[in-house]
């Protein structure tokens, strides 16, 4: 157990912060799981629409420090590449 004041605020900073990236993790995830929903239904508008909406999630949890850039860019160069495709099925 903590002991002096200085680590006591330290411990309920470190739960502030944990519950507040929680949070925004599962933000991100929450849009992620919109896009595949509608690259699942195969509605290229709808995933599109969603795909917009989920970049600047996941732009913003960059910043905040939740994820990598990198990482943060594969992941909608995926996306990306995956709707596409979509519109190619339908053409096809």
């Amino acid at each position: 157990m903590a002991n002096t004041a200085s680590a006591r605020k330290r411990i309920r900073q470190t739960a502030t912060r944990n519950e507040r990236n929680r949070a925004r993790r599962s933000r991100v995830s929450t849009f992620l799981t919109k896009v595949e929903k509608a690259i699942a239904s195969g509605d290229k508008a709808a995933a599109q629409a969603a795909f917009k909406d989920a970049q600047p999630e996941y732009q913003r949890a960059v910043t905040k420090g939740i994820v990598h850039l990198n990482t943060v860019a594969r992941k909608l160069s995926r996306l990306s590449a995956r709707i596409k495709a979509l519109g190619a099925q339908a053409q096809a």
